[in-house]
């Protein structure tokens, strides 16, 4: 069909329309190159229907309505009519047409929502009609069953009997078909409810949205989704509820089901619903097309369930497994020992709780650090040494988080000890302080105390601020320092103090004897022969213990008596033995004389080590310090560290800077001339044991071969090597006779170090991590010990040193220990020990103290004496 156009009409008209009537791609080509001139005239310009296409009218009439209907008709300013105004909006939408677009969407959801109503009334009248006919069936059946049995019965029975039975099973039998075709529309009904809703949901959902224009808010059906989500993720019992539920629902359609299709009671098919459910393999039994049907759909469901509930409960199992294997059940015990946190330490901790729980049997230690479970208790097998039947118990946490802390019953232990971290000192001490904190506000509160290792001693009045009467601190920097301090001074205290720290061996109680209440303190020291009593725990002071009291002191009601022995049960006060101590051979007093130490390697505490030196040394005494620090760099650390050089009154400091594993820097130092040498673990490599163990064994090794070059006897070794003996055994005695003449004491911080260190027998040597794990575990057992082993560590107050033989006791002199021991008190000092000339270990607490035995002035006594 053309259009004329030379008809007056049409002559200042575009007629070309881009829309579906005339099969015309829609491409901007063919719209902007139109062999027709563009006019304004409007559709009214028409002089015949038959001038316009009849689907084009159809087109512009349908579009008018709809323009009509909303309401949104209006004149264009160039004369423009309506219709080519909608012909316009529908090639090029607009913001205008938002109206437009809303109305046939909310008629698109009408027309659908109808149809679903419509779909739905007709399956249920299909389903219904269905049903109807097999029961039909059914009936038919069982009427000419029951025709054939009456038949029979005529027989036999009265004729007014049988049309009695006649008249009433018809009605039984219409009533029974009622109820079925009841309850099977109702399990229909029941199954096409939720259906019902999610389309209701829906359709409301986008009713709303367009009455209220807006596209920002959520349909009811994201809404209930996300209710029944919360509701799922917020009740633990939530899912096994929701599988019940979704369980007993699909017996019970299912019984109503069968109830309606089969001839069998309401509770038999509610049974039989539960053993499809149950066993899906139970509907092969089924007879005819409605009961296949509905036993199909039960024993499918019947599956859905039990694969739900397989995962629920394999989720479950899962669960379980994975929170006991990353620690997160919760520690049932009482009277146990808490350890937080993780550091080289843990291992001889450990080793030192299991030693002192052997008495009782064993214990039980709880491990709590942000570690994975499994590798804590990875570490902790790979330990070599016997836990004695002592437990532990690892779990991941953070002791600063208060779940955590009631996870492994802190509220019930009898010690909780605060591990430092590796790493910088202020960080660890501050995480410290923060632990303090967070037990500090347990709720339950603390049955017992809490041992906190410090790595600053400038941080143990915060802590202990904190803390209050609960927390008692070891610092272990300062510790470890003063210790080498002292075994410089006096060569063989390291392995005396290893033997009191550890419960191996002997080491510090507190009892109470009523039995000495009224005795002078001389008596009671010779009271115990399988222990040496050190001090008094005086109750009239709050329980302040008073080291090496005098003689005259008095015991009163409530003090107790600190002993040195093997165990708290191995002692206990005999009768009081036949004892004369004697005089001293001389009164000799020992001159302080002038030493030159030297200091290899960089610590924290720099400062505090060279103050305590200042007291102890002589006037006019040298420490030299040799490390890589510069000497600019070294004075401000000194200064901020609060140590002030010209104050300093008898040691004068002498600065190297060097590395000490290269030879030729040693080399430059005069080894030969220092009477002590201090192997420090360096800090910048102190995070590392094995690194800072493999450095200091390396220095160890190149200082003793250059003293042993140095020394005068070389000659005579040489001449020892000429006649025959071994390189090897050679280089070891130059290296002895060289340890001979000076004293080198090295930090080791792994524990397997101490091996290679005493078959070399070339060094003393301390184990810093494994005394602070030492001190650690006897404060945890008894807080008591805590003040004890801070004065003997102290500047001031009562020391652990080592005295010869010949300030006691002449040579070849017959003489029991407690005679000694009485002989000692004449100078106020406790004897403790001693080590033979001979031996190689010394003894602390020796049995049979009555017995006597001939003395040598060569051999040495343990004693604990003030430091003036």
């Amino acid at each position: 069909m053309t259009l004329n156009t030379e008809s007056p009409s049409t002559s200042n008209r575009d007629w070309f329309f881009p829309s579906q009537s005339f099969n015309v791609p829609r491409s901007p080509a063919r719209r902007f190159s139109s062999p027709y001139p563009r006019t304004t005239t409007s559709f009214q310009n028409f002089t015949s229907p038959l001038a316009v296409p009849r689907t084009l009218r159809r087109r512009i009439s349908h579009r008018h309505r709809i323009q009509n209907s909303a309401g949104a008709t209006t004149d264009e300013i160039g004369g423009k009519s309506n219709d080519a105004v909608l012909i316009q909006s529908e090639e090029c939408p607009s913001s205008g047409n938002k109206t437009t677009t809303s109305a046939h969407k909310k008629y698109t959801d009408f027309v659908r929502w109808r149809m679903a109503c419509v779909i739905a009334m007709v399956v249920v009248c299909f389903t219904s009609l269905l049903h109807k006919n097999f029961s039909l069936q059914y009936q038919v059946s069982d009427l000419q069953d029951e025709f054939s049995t009456l038949n029979a019965r005529l027989r036999h029975c009265n004729i007014s009997d049988s049309i009695d039975i006649i008249d009433s099973t018809p009605e039984h039998n219409i009533s029974s078909a009622s109820l079925k075709n009841t309850a099977l529309i109702l399990s229909l009904m029941m199954l096409s409810l939720p259906l019902v809703f999610i389309k209701y949901m829906e359709y409301v959902s986008n009713v709303r949205r367009l009455l209220d224009n807006t596209t920002e808010e959520l349909s009811l059906n994201k809404r209930l989704a996300y209710r029944v989500d919360v509701f799922l993720s917020f009740h633990p019992y939530a899912k096994p509820l929701t599988l019940l539920i979704a369980t007993l629902l699909l017996i019970s359609l299912g019984g109503l089901a069968l109830f309606g299709v089969t001839d069998d009671s309401i509770a038999d098919c509610l049974w039989l619903s539960w053993t499809y459910v149950a066993n899906s393999g139970n509907h092969a039994n089924s007879e005819g097309i409605g009961p296949r049907l509905v036993s199909v759909s039960v024993s499918f469901g019947g599956m859905l369930i039990f694969a739900m509930m397989l995962g629920l409960v394999s989720d479950a199992i899962s669960e379980k497994f994975d929170s006991l294997r990353k620690g997160r059940s919760e520690v049932v015990e009482q009277n146990h020992t808490l350890i937080l946190g993780w550091s080289d330490k843990l291992g001889s901790l450990l080793n030192q709780l299991a030693i002192a729980n052997e008495s009782l049997g064993g214990g039980t230690v709880v491990v709590m650090a942000e570690r994975d479970k499994e590798e804590m208790e990875l570490d902790i097998a790979k330990m070599e040494f016997d836990f004695r039947g002592t437990s532990v118990i690892c779990r991941s946490g953070s002791p600063l988080i208060l779940a955590d802390l009631k996870k492994v019953s802190v509220s019930k232990a009898r010690a909780v000890v605060v591990l430092a971290e590796d790493g910088n000192a202020d960080q660890s001490d501050a995480r410290a302080l923060r632990t303090v904190l967070s037990l500090t506000g347990v709720k339950e509160g603390l049955r017992g105390h809490i041992v906190v290792e410090l790595s600053d001693l400038d941080n143990e009045v915060l802590v202990k601020l904190v803390g209050g009467d609960l927390v008692e601190t070891v610092v272990a920097h300062d510790v470890i320092g003063r210790l080498m301090i002292q075994c410089a001074r006096q060569p063989g205290l390291a392995q005396i103090w290893e033997d009191i720290l550890g419960f191996e061996n002997c080491e510090f109680y507190i009892k109470k004897w009523p039995q000495f209440h009224g005795m002078q303190f001389e008596e009671v020291l010779i009271s115990f022969p399988d222990a040496i009593p050190c001090g008094i725990k005086v109750a009239s002071s709050g329980g302040k213990i008073i080291l090496n009291p005098d003689d005259s002191y008095l015991l009163q009601e409530g003090d107790e008596v600190l002993v040195i022995a093997e165990d708290d049960d191995s002692y206990a006060p005999a009768p009081l033995p036949m004892v004369q101590g004697g005089n001293l051979p001389k009164n000799i007093i020992i001159p302080k004389t002038t030493e030159r130490i030297l200091f290899c390697g960089w610590r924290r505490d720099m400062e505090d080590m060279i103050l305590v030196l200042d007291a102890f040394l002589a006037h006019g005494s040298e420490l030299w310090m040799f490390n890589e620090v510069c000497e600019k760099e070294r004075e401000k650390k000194l200064t901020d560290g609060g140590l002030d050089i010209s104050r300093l009154v008898n040691i004068i400091l002498v600065n190297r800077e060097g590395n000490a594993v290269i030879r030729r820097h040693l080399e430059s130092l005069p080894l030969e001339s220092f009477g002590s040498i201090l192997i420090l673990a360096d800090e910048s490599v102190e995070d590392s044991a094995i690194q800072a163990d493999s450095r200091s064994l390396a220095t160890l090794l190149l200082i003793r071969d250059i003293q042993a070059k140095r020394l005068p006897y070389r000659e005579a070794m040489a001449s020892k090597i000429h006649r025959g003996s071994s390189s090897q055994g050679s280089w070891r005695e130059e290296m002895q006779q060289a340890s001979d003449k000076s004293v080198i004491i090295s930090e080791i911080l792994d524990p397997r170090t101490k091996n290679l260190l005493s078959m070399s027998k070339i060094s003393d040597y301390v184990l810093s991590n494994e005394l602070v794990s030492m001190a650690l575990a006897m404060v945890a057992e008894d807080r008591q010990i805590n003040d004890v082993l801070e004065e003997l560590f102290a500047e001031e107050g009562n020391e652990m040193q080592i005295r010869g033989a010949d300030l006691y006791l002449c040579e070849g002199e017959e003489l029991s220990f407690y005679e000694v021991l009485l002989r000692a008190r004449q100078r106020r000092e406790i004897v403790i020990g001693y080590r033979l000339a001979n031996a190689e270990k010394a003894i602390i607490n020796p049995p049979a103290k009555t017995e006597r035995r001939r003395w040598s002035v060569k051999d040495v006594f343990v004693i604990i004496a003030d430091k003036e």
